[in-house]
């Protein structure tokens, strides 16, 4: 092979990995919001099919990773008041705090406990962070289609700093309009957990999926949230997102 072929190799690469990166920056500049609050309706279903119903309202100031958000179970009893504060950082991991009512403290989330699940959902504590562009490096893997819809199909791999329980993610990321289709995670060359967006509306000019599916393949358990009263750009005080706000019972 010649030295001028193996530099026009190497060029095409990183217009590939490039125009992957692009991609994802594409789909993230276009659902960023200063803020987003919405009532969450979770069907729970277990590997036996027993279905359990569960619902919280979640709250975001900030945008692409540089942002606090709380989610609040309100039902059913048992989980009412239970709270999870995220404060998620652009160059680094999320630091997370839950709130328990009924032992009245606040827990750290340490970073080995964040492939955990979140109080029965087949949500991790990871998987309920937003992750900056800046954190993962991409590679196009192709295009596939998506419930019939054309999609980019590229490979995410989380940077050590990002400290994550995946190895690598496969992102299908809509043409028409940059939402992401699917998501399926991996740990080694294993798909653990898939999830699936569904019901694409545009709410204030910004196209987002009303339906989250997150199928844990190890489990074969089942959660679909469905986004209820969304809203975007609402005013929320800097001081819902601490600590203090988090013990207080709403």
């Amino acid at each position: 092979m010649s030295k001028a072929w193996a530099v026009l190799l190497v060029a095409a690469a990183v217009v590939r990995a490039q125009d992957a990166r692009s991609i994802v920056e594409e789909s993230q500049r276009r659902a960023r919001s200063g803020s987003q609050r919405y009532e969450g309706t979770l069907e729970v279903i277990d590997a036996k099919r027993k279905v359990t119903t569960k619902r919280w309202i979640y709250e975001r100031l900030g945008s692409a990773g540089n942002s606090k958000a709380v989610l609040r179970f309100t039902a059913p009893a048992e989980v009412k008041g239970v709270a999870l504060l995220i404060h998620n950082h652009p160059d680094r991991a999320s630091d997370q705090w839950m709130w328990t009512p009924a032992v009245q403290r606040e827990r750290r989330i340490a970073y080995q406990d964040r492939k955990t699940r979140f109080f029965g959902t087949d949500f991790t504590f990871e998987d309920l962070e937003e992750r900056d562009v800046d954190r993962s490096t991409y590679r196009m893997l192709g295009e596939e289609a998506i419930e019939g819809v054309p999609c980019w199909k590229i490979e995410s791999t989380p940077k050590p700093e990002a400290r994550s329980q995946y190895t690598r993610l496969y992102l299908w990321i809509r043409k028409p309009d940059y939402v992401a289709a699917q998501i399926d995670c991996f740990q080694r060359d294993r798909v653990i957990r898939r999830i699936r967006y569904s019901d694409v509306e545009k709410v204030q000019n910004i196209w987002t999926a009303r339906r989250i599916e997150v199928h844990d393949l190890t489990r074969d358990s089942r959660t679909i949230l469905r986004l209820e009263k969304l809203e975007y750009d609402v005013t929320l005080p800097a001081d819902l997102f601490t600590l203090q706000a988090l013990r207080r019972e709403r």
